[in-house]
C-alpha cells in the first residue's frame, strides 16, 4: 500500500469537490508554503510540492478518474507519482498559469517569480498635495502643476552611454536580467544586481547623467479638476511623472486633493451646511431675509414663531454632484443670536416684555413652565 497521502485530504477538499474549488484549494496552499515565504524550511517545500502533485492528477479529468478508481497505484506499479516533476519556479508557472493569473500573474509578481516581463521599465510615479477652496471645487478649475521630476538626458538621450559608445552584455546575469538563487528544493530567479534587469552594462558612462540617463528638471502640468470632487480624492495624470531608466516610459502623478476649510460653509458629500445668526424678533416674528451661497445671495423666507436649531433647505445650491447630474442642497440651521451690550431702551423694552410674559404665564414658575413646553 502507497505511503502517499490520499490527494483529496492533500488540497484539503471533498472527494465531490468541483474542479474551480479545487483550483482555489491548491492556490491558497501554494501562497501558504511558498519557498519564498518560508526560505530554509523543508517542511514548506515538501507540502508545496505535494500540493503540486495533487493539484496535477486532480485537475485533470482522466488522471482524477483513475485516482478515483485505483488510488496511487493507477500510475505506477510502485505506487508512486510519475506525472511531472517541477524543478524549480519556472516549471510551477509554466504548469500552472491560469492559477496564478497566466504567465506567473500576482502570484509571480508577489513572489518574483515566473517570466520577467520585458521592455523599457516604467519611471517613477510622482504624488502631490494640491488645495482647492469650496468655490473652486463648485465650479471645477483647471491648474497649472510646477513641479521637478525626472526627463532623459539630453546628451544621450536617456541611454546612458556616452555619445559613440553603447553597451555591453551583463557579465553577472549573462544577459538575462536575472540570476538564479537556491532556496532548498527550488531555484529562485531574482533581478540581477549589476545591471537591474535590464541584462546590459554601460561600458562608458555620459558625463552629463553619470550613466543614470537622466536629470531633474522642471514642469509645468494642467491637471483638469472636475466639479464636485471631494476632499481626501486623488486624480492620476498618465505619464506625467519621472521618466524611464534607459530610455524607459514614463511613470504617472497622483494629485491628492484637500479641501480648504470654509469660513461659513460645511461640507456632507454634495450638501452644504451653514449655521446662521437671527435676532429674537425675526425668528418670532418672521421675516425674509437674503442668504449667502457659493454662487451670490438667494432670499429664504423665516416662518414666525420659528425656533432656535430650526434647519431650512435651500434645493440645489449644494455643489455638484461627481459621479451624477444635477447638485446637492444647502442647509441653513438658524440660531438665536444674543446681544451682548443693551442700550437702556433696549432693556426697558425687554423687561417689560419678560414682564407681560410672566403675566401670561400665570403664576407658574420657570421649572412648570419647562414641564409645559414638554408636554
Amino acid at each position: 500500500m502507497s505511503d502517499k497521502s490520499d490527494y483529496y485530504q492533500v488540497l484539503g477538499v471533498e472527494k465531490s469537490a468541483d474542479a474551480q474549488a479545487i483550483k482555489k484549494a491548491y492556490r491558497k496552499l501554494a501562497l501558504k508554503h511558498h519557498p519564498d515565504q518560508n526560505p530554509g524550511d523543508k517542511a514548506s517545500e515538501s507540502s508545496f510540492k505535494e500540493a503540486a502533485e495533487a493539484y496535477d492528477v486532480l485537475s485533470d479529468e482522466n488522471k482524477r478518474a483513475q485516482y478515483d478508481q485505483f488510488g496511487h497505484a493507477a500510475f505506477s506499479g510502485g505506487g508512486q507519482y510519475s506525472g511531472p516533476q517541477y524543478n524549480n519556479l519556472e516549471d510551477i508557472f509554466s504548469a500552472f498559469g491560469d492559477v496564478f493569473g497566466g504567465g506567473g500573474g500576482a502570484f509571480g509578481d508577489m513572489f518574483g517569480g515566473g517570466r520577467r516581463q520585458r521592455g523599457p521599465a516604467k519611471g517613477r510615479d510622482l504624488k502631490i498635495q494640491l488645495d482647492l477652496s469650496l468655490e473652486e471645487i463648485d465650479s471645477g478649475i483647471e491648474r497649472t502643476i510646477s513641479l521637478k521630476r525626472r526627463e532623459h538626458c539630453g546628451t544621450c538621450s536617456g541611454s546612458g552611454a556616452k555619445k559613440g559608445t553603447g553597451k555591453a552584455s551583463c557579465k553577472t546575469c549573462g544577459g538575462r536580467g536575472q540570476v538564479a538563487r537556491n532556496t532548498g528544493f527550488f531555484q529562485v530567479a531574482a533581478v540581477c544586481p549589476t545591471c537591474q534587469g535590464a541584462g546590459q552594462v554601460i561600458k562608458d558612462p555620459c558625463g552629463d547623467c553619470r550613466g543614470s540617463g537622466g536629470q531633474k528638471e522642471s514642469a509645468d502640468i494642467d491637471v483638469e479638476i472636475p466639479a464636485g470632487i471631494e476632499d481626501g480624492m486623488r486624480l492620476v495624470v498618465r505619464g506625467a511623472g519621472d521618466a524611464g531608466p534607459k530610455e524607459g516610459v514614463r511613470g504617472d502623478l497622483y494629485v491628492l486633493v484637500r479641501e480648504h476649510e470654509h469660513n461659513i460653509f460645511q461640507r456632507s458629500g454634495p450638501d452644504l451646511v451653514a449655521e446662521l445668526p437671527f435676532s429674537f424678533g425675526q425668528l418670532t416674528l418672521g421675516t425674509k431675509v437674503e442668504i449667502p451661497t457659493l454662487r451670490g445671495k438667494v432670499e429664504m423666507s423665516i416662518p414666525a414663531g420659528t425656533q432656535t436649531g430650526k434647519v431650512f433647505r435651500l434645493r440645489g445650491q449644494g455643489l455638484p454632484r461627481l459621479e451624477s447630474s444635477g447638485r446637492g442642497d444647502q442647509l441653513v440651521r438658524v440660531f438665536v443670536e444674543i446681544p451682548k451690550k443693551l442700550s437702556p431702551e433696549q432693556k426697558s423694552l425687554l423687561e417689560e416684555f419678560e414682564q407681560l410674559e410672566q403675566e401670561s404665564h400665570g403664576k407658574k414658575n420657570f421649572f412648570e413652565r419647562i414641564a409645559d413646553h414638554f408636554s
